[in-house]
């Protein structure tokens, strides 16, 4: 087996829930998958479907109560290994835009993508220099895409990747993460766009916490 054909993340039968108030709401229910080293793969489902409980167990914000996720992200660490764009961006907010992404690359230790290319191919040139709060939601929510991709890691996954971004914005984004995912990194997109979903390997379908489905997408 390849690199790019072993999972580089698992989930086994991995079940969520959370108390609310006195009632316990179960977000994920026995859900299994792998993605592989070199795939797109989409999430899709209703808002409250599970979505984003599904990212936080890949990516280990969040642990399951029950069942197994195992990654396999090779010998790095850090933003090599792993990269998230949250819902929330999560940039600094005393850093400027470039200041975000050169943080990543000193941490990670990393030579991956050029702040300079990314920001060039996701029309920021000219915003490099200002703070979080001076740049709209959507150019705060490249910024993210752009320092989740410099340290080009083994797991890539989104939350909502495209949703403040115009159609021309969304497509540099969606081009960033299929060049991820085609150079061997493994990239999971959570989204409700049916544009991006077109793009995408296979897409994951959830509804109520259930996988559902699982089609095949790329070349329609």
């Amino acid at each position: 087996m390849t690199d790019s054909a072993r999972p580089v993340v698992a989930l086994q039968s991995a079940s969520r829930s959370y108390r609310n108030g006195s009632v316990t709401v179960a977000a994920l229910s026995e859900v299994s998958l792998e993605i592989c080293g070199g795939e797109l793969v989409g999430l899709a489902g209703p808002s409250g479907s599970g979505k984003t409980t599904l990212l936080n167990l890949v990516a280990g914000w969040d642990q399951p109560d029950s069942g197994v996720v195992t990654r396999n992200v090779g010998p790095g660490a850090g933003w090599t290994a792993m990269a998230v764009v949250p819902q929330e961006l999560g940039l600094i907010p005393e850093l400027t835009a470039a200041q975000n992404v050169t943080l990543t690359r000193r941490l990670g230790r990393c030579a991956g993508a050029t702040p300079v290319d990314l920001f060039t191919r996701l029309g920021l040139v000219g915003l490099e220099n200002r703070l979080p709060d001076e740049l709209s939601v959507g150019e705060q929510q490249r910024t993210a895409v752009a320092r989740a991709l410099t340290c080009s890691p083994a797991l890539l996954v989104a939350d909502e990747p495209t949703a403040h971004q115009d159609e021309d914005h969304a497509d540099q984004v969606m081009a960033l993460l299929a060049e991820r995912a085609s150079s061997g990194g493994a990239v999971l997109v959570a989204t409700h766009d049916d544009r991006m979903l077109a793009r995408m390997d296979r897409v994951l379908h959830l509804l109520d916490g259930k996988l559902v489905a699982s089609d095949v997408r790329s070349g329609e």
